[in-house]
């Protein structure tokens, strides 16, 4: 057997001279890839299991190889594991410190297996993991939601299209719109767990190999369903993680939106919430203001988990079968999109328990701009047996006389009513008033009172 000697590649009886100083500089991965130690060593000991199963190794050699890599996962622990770039990435740092354990029988461990394999195979496991660390993650942001909505079911505020005052809403139906976000998002990331449950190991380099290896028995030790398919396909794929960069980009934009929001909600033009001092910063000129800085670190953020996706794709486009070292950035986006997403998410968590909704300015903002026009058109035409588009042109009529009074649609009397439209009768009057209103709207959806209390009832279930 060939010696791995000291601070030589494992190609080293190949490849005589040594690699630029630059690219193994940049062209390493190790100080990205050495996070998913476990999952290679993991990897590498239900292999070497496989491998001994198979008959393909001895007893003796298979127990020598685990021991080895147990020291060493306990010594990267334990932090006393030197990482060094001349071995390029996770799997051949473990290989060489194997090497210095075990002896050259340490070169049985790569027997039917590739790095090719083995990364994806080390990313995969890593993913899964951390995919349902996210949606727990979710589950507290909508847990903090309901707790908002429990309190705030008959605060009423305007629900905006283009920003205008619309319709009159309940506070907690508008929060729990971000709970129906939160909620897809997390059936995202599930789903992307199917594309995470197919095996790659065993597939090698691209071919498969020529050893009587069981994948099966692979699969199943690791966690996973199934063996991939086929084996250049195994290699060259990356759409899992393409999978989980564009489900935690939706997540981000979700975030973002409800930031955005909050932003406009705290200005001094809407002052619809209050944000606790936990949750602000101040200026370095202006001693009075308090800004939501949070609230867009969190927007910005958004940026990157973006960019992140679309490098991926980028990397993608141009590649053909199978393996290119243009893949290793993978790790990188992942890890990076991770990061920042459980962040936000962290963050967000913290500005929803750390902020109030202002209830009068809510109100008052709600009795503006006649918004309760929809329920007097809705009226005509439930009470009075009129078509919508008719009904439609009558309540703009009182709209606009209302207007040129300056008056709100509460404040017409009767009588000024019925010179616009004759068949009105004082019955009218309860549809000005916005409690009315937003308890009218009963459809399955809607934010009546009722409707929102059950929905929190099937939330609260669909979470515990």
């Amino acid at each position: 057997m060939v010696k791995n000697k000291n601070n030589q590649a494992i190609w080293n009886t190949r490849i005589k001279k040594q690699i630029s100083t630059t690219f193994q500089k940049v062209g390493s991965s190790i100080n990205i890839d050495k996070r998913l130690f476990k999952e290679d060593i993991q990897g590498s000991i239900v292999h070497v299991e496989m491998l001994f199963k198979q008959k393909i190794i001895s007893f003796r050699v298979k127990n020598k190889i685990i021991y080895g890599l147990k020291k060493i996962q306990n010594e990267i622990i334990k932090k006393k594991f030197d990482f060094n770039i001349n071995y390029e990435d996770i799997h051949m740092n473990i290989e060489k410190r194997l090497f210095q354990i075990i002896g050259d029988d340490a070169g049985y461990i790569h027997t039917a297996r590739s790095r090719n394999d083995q990364v994806i195979t080390d990313l995969k496991i890593w993913m899964r993991s951390n995919t349902e660390k996210i949606n727990n993650n979710l589950d507290n942001i909508i847990k903090t939601i309901l707790k908002i909505s429990e309190k705030n079911i008959e605060t009423i505020m305007p629900g905006f299209t283009h920003l205008k005052n619309a319709q009159a809403v309940s506070f907690a139906h508008y929060m729990m719109a971000y709970i129906e976000m939160f909620n897809r998002d997390k059936h995202r990331f599930k789903n992307n767990l199917e594309s995470l449950n197919e095996n790659p190991l065993g597939v090698a380099a691209l071919t498969g190999t020529s050893f009587n290896i069981d994948r099966n028995f692979t699969s199943k030790k690791l966690g996973f369903k199934k063996a991939t398919n086929n084996s250049i396909d195994t290699v060259a794929d990356r759409d899992f993680v393409l999978d989980f960069l564009y489900s935690a980009s939706v997540c981000s934009l979700h975030i973002s939106r409800i930031s955005e929001e909050f932003i406009i909600w705290n200005s001094d033009a809407f002052c619809l919430i209050n944000l606790s001092d936990k949750v602000v910063t101040g200026s370095s000129i202006m001693p009075q203001k308090k800004n939501p800085d949070t609230l867009e670190f969190l927007r910005g953020k958004t940026g990157k988990t973006f960019g992140n996706l679309f490098s991926m794709l980028t990397i993608l486009k141009g590649l053909p079968l199978s393996y290119f070292k243009d893949l290793q950035d993978d790790k990188d986006l992942v890890f990076k999109t991770n990061e920042t997403l459980n962040n936000c998410i962290s963050i967000l968590n913290e500005v929803l328990n750390n902020f109030s909704p202002n209830k009068k300015r809510m109100l008052e903002l709600a009795e503006n701009g006649y918004i309760v026009a929809t329920d007097l058109a809705d009226y005509l035409v439930s009470k009075h047996g009129m078509s919508f588009r008719n009904a439609y042109r009558v309540t703009s009529l009182i709209v606009n006389f209302a207007e040129k009074k300056k008056k709100k649609l509460n404040e017409l009397n009767i009588n000024e009513l019925k010179k616009i439209e004759p068949i009105l009768t004082s019955d009218v009057l309860k549809v000005f008033n916005l409690k009315y209103s937003v308890n009218s709207k009963k459809s399955y959806g809607g934010t009546s009172f009722a409707n929102i209390k059950k929905m929190i009832t099937k939330y609260k279930k669909n979470i515990l």
